[in-house]
């Protein structure tokens, strides 16, 4: 039978079972046992169904937050692919539209039918895709960030892109808030970014991709971006929550725009925070995510500025990378991301991974090289099992960087 299976944490004064078969019904045919027979057997194809009911202890914390006594349980519920079209605003709206409103249900996760996930593309390159674009395949890739860009010409622009690829990073993306501008158009910015990164692969041999930011009114992305193709552009930086995950599928299965796509994880923040309700941070920076066609999944670190919590990030990353009909997509754990915390990042993401900094890189006494070479001497350490401190006797980039941020070694 084709059909999504959502599972939500609930939290409510009721009884779980009659709650979730309150949802079951009221996001499908409205009510049931009042029904003729007949209209019953008409509908039976449409109507929502309890899988299980998994009931949790009681959480004082959650009570207090509350202000009452509620229980808790993990709820699953399966809605027949005959309610709607196969497209991600409908799935959701069908299993969360309404609901989300509620206050006290979080969605975690989504399961899809075979039949269904078949409507969806994943990815287009993924995680093989890129290291083949690169013809780097034995370690987790290292990307910066422009930053400070606001107000500034492509010149000056070009001139941090070049220190950024001399520093030996494998991609360069835009900054999330780097839209068009008279000063640094989007043509100009693919245009100036090809010829410098030619002229720095011919003077060190070393390979950088680009990734410029898609962005303007909704129905204009698609020929801004197969403009972009044309022009050659490496990959299309994409900021997926302000525009809907449907539109990033739309761009993936384009056939004229056949590049990389990085979804960023601008304004999912709204959505995902609580513990109590909205979206699980697994489900839409991982799973749904990777199946609208993302290469590149960014999210916040465990360990930087923007934190979320370990087994969140952890979830993502698996996500993205599981065993599944869609290819893999590159996890980027990201903000508050220096070379000193190389160890933990290989540690916690593996080497199908990328390690993404901007001030980490910028912020270097000399400078975005000398940040990308402290990186790649703090990788070099991580994937031989050296520390740091030991690398950094053999590295000046890499021990100015560890002077200025620290080290955070992974213990056995």
């Amino acid at each position: 039978m084709s059909q999504v299976i959502a599972t939500y944490l609930l939290h409510d004064e009721k009884e779980l079972e009659k709650k979730a078969e309150g949802i079951a019904l009221g996001l499908t045919v409205g009510s049931w046992t009042n029904l003729p027979l007949l209209e019953q057997e008409q509908l039976r194809k449409h109507k929502g169904t309890v899988v299980s009911v998994t009931h949790l202890e009681e959480d004082e914390r959650v009570n207090e937050y509350f202000g009452k006594r509620l229980k808790r349980g993990l709820v699953k519920i399966a809605y027949p692919s005959a309610n709607f079209s196969a497209d991600l605003p409908a799935i959701l709206t069908t299993v969360f539209g309404k609901l989300s409103l509620d206050g006290t249900i979080k969605l975690v996760d989504l399961e899809f039918s075979d039949e269904l996930k078949r409507q969806f593309p994943g990815p287009r390159f993924g995680i093989k895709g890129i290291r083949n674009k690169l013809g780097v395949y034995d370690r987790p890739l290292i990307m910066s960030i422009f930053k400070g860009v606001i107000g500034r010409d492509v010149d000056y622009l070009s001139k941090q892109l070049r220190e950024q690829a001399l520093g030996g990073v494998d991609l360069v993306k835009d900054d999330e808030i780097l839209f068009e501008s008279e000063l640094a158009p989007f043509e100009k910015r693919i245009i100036a970014g090809k010829n410098v990164l030619r002229q720095v692969y011919e003077e060190t041999g070393h390979k950088t991709l680009y990734a410029v930011n898609l962005s303007g009114k909704t129905f204009e992305l698609k020929e801004k971006a197969k403009r972009a193709v044309e022009l050659g552009a490496d990959v299309l930086l994409f900021n997926v929550f302000a525009y809907g995950l449907d539109v990033l599928q739309g761009l993936r299965e384009d056939e004229d725009i056949r590049i990389p796509i990085m979804a960023h994880p601008a304004f999912s923040g709204a959505l995902t925070p609580s513990e109590f309700y909205g979206v699980s941070n697994p489900l839409l920076l991982g799973k749904l995510v990777r199946m609208a066609g993302a290469d590149f999944s960014l999210f916040p670190s465990p360990y930087g500025s923007v934190a979320l919590p370990k087994e969140e990030t952890l979830g993502i990353a698996k996500e993205l990378t599981k065993e599944d009909e869609f290819l893999a997509t590159f996890p980027v754990p990201s903000a508050g991301i220096h070379p000193g915390l190389v160890p933990l990042l290989v540690h916690d993401f593996g080497h199908d991974s990328i390690i993404n900094a901007g001030g980490g890189v910028h912020g270097h006494p000399d400078g975005a090289a000398g940040g990308g070479k402290a990186f790649r001497a703090a990788l070099d350490a991580a994937l031989v099992g050296r520390t740091l401190h030991e690398a950094a006797r053999e590295s000046e980039p890499l021990q100015k960087a560890l002077a200025l941020w620290g080290a955070h070694e992974v213990k056995a």
